[in-house]
């Protein structure tokens, strides 16, 4: 493995404002979940009991109140990747760099202003993410295989498996390309990503290893946070008798989603950005890596488009247009 535990927990306690900081945003949006999904119940029990059918509008309300916070959940999405999980990204960085960073509520305030020095605004963050994680997401199914490595025949149903698993534990990687952004001090986020895309797809080999040991440690935390909580929610939802099955299930897995979210996501994308640093170091991106990236998705070209945009709206010049020099040779 090219990350190491040990140090990732020492950085998740370094950065305990953020994680403070990280569980109390989580725990209102599931507290609204649970208070949005009780209230619909509430109200479709009442209409539904007019009709006769008091458990059946309970459970249409149950759900209506909980989809509607799943739509306000998604637009906060944005909000939440600026001022949160970027925030985040940036204090590590910094950690990791050696760096002083200051403590309490000063360290969310010093990790914004580090991120509005890079993103200028949540709307360019929020976009060069979406367009990392399609081409990532093209490349991976194209390449992220362990088919590729263990092409037994019979075994497909297996490999199936942990395919997803590993895939499960890469969504933390548009955040490592974040983390190279802020790291390398870009003024272009378009062009440094674009990069940083072509230094994970000629290092894919390396990603794959060690995502399959921390799948198993970030998926065995979630699904142990689950069923812990299993037996407080089975008391609370008590209350609405109608809904105690399905309801129990529903909100344990959104509280276990919260905490995944607040505590057990950091460390997952923490030991990512040490794989990345590590394997990466003092390496160029390599032309022929970027061809085939070009070729697995036909978004990979936007970020050059962009970059080039990014510098006429700056005022920057574009840097001169020649293949790397000096990079140690790219894994294959």
């Amino acid at each position: 493995m090219d990350f190491k535990i040990g140090q990732v927990l020492g950085l998740m306690a370094r950065t305990m404002p953020f994680l403070i900081f990280r569980f109390l945003i989580y725990f209102a949006i599931t507290f609204a979940y649970i208070l949005m999904t009780g209230i619909g119940a509430g109200i479709g029990y009442g209409i539904g009991a007019i009709g006769g059918s008091g458990a059946g509008g309970s459970v249409i309300g149950g759900i209506a109140g909980f989809s509607i916070m799943s739509v306000i959940a998604y637009l906060l999405r944005e909000y939440l990747l600026y001022m949160v999980k970027a925030g985040h990204i940036a204090v590590l960085v910094e950690l990791m760099e050696g760096k002083e960073i200051p403590g309490g509520r000063g360290q969310i305030d010093h990790a914004q202003r580090v991120v509005r020095e890079r993103f200028a605004e949540s709307s360019v963050l929020f976009a060069v993410d979406q367009l990392i994680k399609v081409v990532l997401r093209a490349f991976n199914r194209v390449f992220f295989s362990i088919a590729n490595f263990i092409p037994i025949p019979g075994v497909q149903g297996v490999v199936k498996f942990l395919n997803t698993v590993i895939n499960l534990s890469l969504t933390y990687l548009d955040e490592v390309i974040l983390a190279y952004n802020i790291r390398t001090r870009s003024t272009n986020p378009w062009r440094s990503s674009g990069d940083a895309v072509i230094l994970y797809a000629q290092n894919y080999k390396a990603f794959l290893k060690n995502a399959f040991f921390l799948a198993f440690f970030i998926w065995g935390l979630t699904f142990l946070v689950f069923f812990l909580i299993l037996g407080p929610m089975f008391l609370v939802v008590q209350f609405i008798p109608a809904l105690a099955g399905p309801l129990t299930l529903i909100l344990a897995a959104v509280l276990a989603w919260g905490i995944k979210q607040a505590v057990i996501e950091p460390i997952g994308m923490t030991a990512l950005m040490q794989v990345f640093f590590k394997v990466t170091e003092g390496q160029e991106p390599n032309p022929q890596w970027q061809a085939k990236l070009e070729s697995v998705s036909n978004r990979f070209g936007k970020f050059k488009e962009k970059a080039d945009e990014w510098d006429q709206t700056q005022g920057t010049p574009p840097p001169a247009d020649e293949p790397p020099q000096g990079g140690t040779p790219a894994a294959t």
